[in-house]
């Protein structure tokens, strides 16, 4: 079941479930997807930013990016229909960061756990010697 909360578009104290947004607000964002979707449709205009779609049809361009990152408008055929990289603002087309930015936190998170296990191979080192040491002066 849904939990209540204010729409972040209007205010509006609605419950949510499926939709972020309150249904009159929701049924906003359908009709500013279908001018969105019947503008880039059009052959003339798949070579549009998303500052020109939104210019032409006179929707936000954070509603037309939130489109895109929903995949709701697939971006195969818009070559000029990108967003910035939420780390380096690198124009993008479908994820949250671009490729760079991608390889680069794998790397760091690579260096990352090498480094974890380096120390863990210390630590197990440490204690090999510490309990080797005390089962040889048991013996003795």
């Amino acid at each position: 079941m849904g939990e209540l909360a204010n729409c972040p578009n209007c205010g509006e104290l609605f419950v949510k479930g499926i939709h972020s947004v309150c249904m009159n607000c929701y049924k906003e964002e359908e009709r500013a997807f279908e001018k969105v979707f019947s503008y880039v449709r059009k052959k003339e205009n798949r070579q549009a930013t998303i500052a020109e779609v939104s210019d032409s049809t006179g929707v936000d361009e954070n509603l037309i990016i939130k489109f895109v990152k929903e995949r709701r408008i697939r971006t195969t055929n818009l070559p000029n229909l990108a967003y910035g990289c939420e780390r380096c603002g690198e124009p993008i087309q479908g994820g949250k960061i671009c490729d760079n930015c991608r390889q680069q936190l794998e790397s760091d998170l690579k260096k990352i756990n090498k480094q974890e296990a380096d120390e863990q191979k210390k630590q197990e080192k440490a204690n090999t010697y510490f309990s080797v040491n005390q089962k040889f002066r048991r013996k003795h």
